[in-house]
């Protein structure tokens, strides 16, 4: 078997296989490149040792790290993972109802075959694909895993490389997409032993989390290789049917040709050769629609992005909450959706007042399809990145949860909801870390209690992350979807989720067509899709809403209602939604 490892900035390199050490020789045709042959197979554990070095480091494209990241790699047998596959299903993006879950806190067991075994309630409830928090290898054993430090191996104590295949051959077989996410734009501050191998970081730029990922500065040619094979590796090796990519905003990248169009144009290489319909989903916010504009038209080519814009009306609208950045949403919240579901972004060159500056850029609503962008009422960010973690469902209504989801199911982007969502999950998601390093235990510890005392709360009201109870209060209780009043909401979202597949208008992507009426002091929104029509009451009054003269009736509705009458008005009970059609 060969093995290889970048390792530019070393005069020696020896790998150690098991029990043996073998000296590896410069590639003559790569610069910086070791290789040796050296006989193993499936499970062998190996790490190489730099300048001499007594203890052997991780292999940076390591497939498995049984003992996590300070550990030896482990050899991973691929074909022996790929009789495990079954067919993707292929729905594409246009068609998608997404599903983000987290694999530690999805299920009490916290793995990916206990995550299978839920796959059915997924099924039921007519989603299309499950997209998974990032499961490379992070230190320690619970974590978000956006701490990772190696982009190529799977997080053991999830079950590795082997149950992420069983994972995704599981969900393939019951109809379902994967999609990943994954980070490129910085790694965890445990266990990464890149900087030992080579330049995978830079001072060029500082970031938040310190150095830079290496994308424009020397040696960034065998990084970026490094990413894109990593990301083209778990849709290739697990089948993978899509990524999200982390922050793509946060990329410190000043080349001409950029590494997401580099990435974007290999997956779409990849995609031809398989005949698999793969795609690249942004976390951005820049509000620029050149993220999602195809490369030919001086685009990034990304097929998606998620939109925050969006988020943000739709939870002032809900709340009444103002602070922070939903400040720019909060004087007129319902306004700020209906500018949304109609152009996209909220921020297209206006002002901000969070940012102290004007932000954004106009998405050409003419011609660019609505299924660029991904829209939700939550996620684990929007969620877990509050103080106390707590979901819409434990300060709203049933009713205004109803209206939350109705918007974002019927409306013009792709939907995703947040694992528990759908039945209205009373558990937190709260911020949990594991770190094996004390000090860097503490240090996230009072940081997070430092930031949220800023906005007015005490210390001790603050989760501490590394406690394994706030882990374990985020897990959700599969108990609740049965019970009232929660198997109703679940009901409803099984009802919206139908509605949007077996309605062509609900996923016509043309944002232009859309058309949306509002009334900010009664608090009351309807919008318009093809033939069909929705509306919700945010008020706890009713309200009439004359919807003209056009023959719809009810197709669904949270409250029970009667068909409009000959005038096109309809009576909505207060914090209800309704979806018409002809």
């Amino acid at each position: 078997m060969q093995f290889e490892v970048w390792a530019p900035l070393t005069g020696r390199v020896a790998l150690r296989l098991d029990d043996a050490t073998y000296d590896m020789a410069r590639d003559p045709d790569r610069d910086g490149w070791w290789t040796a042959q050296a006989p193993a197979g499936d499970g062998s554990r190996y790490g190489f040792l730099l300048d001499g070095g007594t203890h052997p480091l991780p292999d940076p494209r390591g497939r498995r790290l049984p003992d996590g990241p300070d550990g030896l790699s482990a050899v991973v047998d691929l074909e022996a993972l790929a009789p495990q596959r079954a067919p993707s299903p292929g729905v594409p993006l246009q068609d998608a109802v997404l599903y983000e879950l987290h694999v530690g806190t999805f299920t009490p067991e916290g793995t990916f075959d206990a995550a299978a075994d839920r796959l059915g309630h997924l099924t039921a409830l007519g989603v299309t694909h499950v997209e998974l928090m990032p499961v490379c290898s992070f230190a320690g054993r619970h974590g978000w895993g956006y701490d990772g430090v190696a982009p190529w191996a799977v997080h053991e104590p999830y079950g590795g490389p082997a149950g992420l295949a069983r994972f995704t051959a599981a969900a393939h077989a019951a109809g379902l997409g994967v999609v990943l996410d994954v980070v490129h734009n910085h790694l965890g501050p445990s266990g990464n032993h890149l900087p030992a191998f080579g330049p995978y970081f830079t001072d060029t730029h500082h970031t938040p989390w310190g150095s830079a990922v290496n994308l424009d500065a020397p040696g960034s040619d065998e990084v970026r290789a490094y990413l894109t094979g990593s990301a083209l590796a778990w849709l290739r090796d697990y089948g993978i049917d899509g990524l999200r990519l982390d922050a793509v905003h946060a990329l410190a990248d000043g080349r001409a040709l950029t590494f997401l169009e580099e990435l974007s144009e290999a997956v779409d290489q990849l995609a031809a050769e398989t005949g698999r319909p793969l795609f690249l989903i942004a976390e951005s916010d820049r509000c620029d629609p050149r993220t999602t504009t195809p490369r030919a038209a001086g685009g990034l080519g990304l097929q998606a992005q998620w939109n925050d814009d969006f988020h943000h009306a739709l939870h002032c609208a809900l709340t009444g909450e103002s602070q922070a950045y939903y400040a720019d949403f909060a004087e007129a919240p319902l306004a700020a959706l209906a500018k949304t579901l109609t152009r996209v972004f909220f921020h297209d060159g206006t002002w901000s007042s969070f940012r102290g500056r004007t932000h954004g850029r106009p998405v050409d609503h003419r011609r660019t399809p609505a299924h660029r962008f991904v829209g939700y009422t939550q996620t684990h960010d929007q969620i877990g990145n509050r103080a106390l973690g707590d979901r819409l469902s434990a300060s709203l209504s049933p009713g205004l949860l109803a209206c939350a989801a109705t918007v974002a199911l019927t409306g013009p982007f792709v939907p995703m909801l947040f694992m528990g969502e759908e039945w209205g999950a009373r558990t937190p998601w709260q911020y949990f870390t594991d770190h094996p390093d004390p000090q860097l235990a503490e240090a996230v510890r009072s940081g997070r209690r430092r930031e949220f005392a800023a906005h007015g709360w005490k210390a001790e009201e603050i989760p501490d992350p590394q406690d394994p109870a706030t882990r374990d209060r985020s897990r959700l209780d599969w108990s609740e979807p049965e019970q009232p009043p929660h198997a109703r909401l679940l009901d409803w979202y099984r009802t919206l989720v139908s509605l949007r597949l077996t309605h062509p208008d609900l996923r016509d992507p043309d944002l232009a067509a859309v058309r949306v009426a509002h009334d900010e002091e009664r608090r009351w929104l309807t919008f318009r899709r093809g033939d069909v029509r929705v509306a919700v009451n945010l008020s706890a009054e009713p309200v009439t809403i004359a919807l003209g003269r056009n023959g719809v009736r009810v197709l669904a509705s949270w409250e029970p209602l009667e068909h409009p009458g000959p005038d096109g008005r309809i009576h909505l009970p207060g914090e209800s939604a309704v979806v018409l059609g002809p």
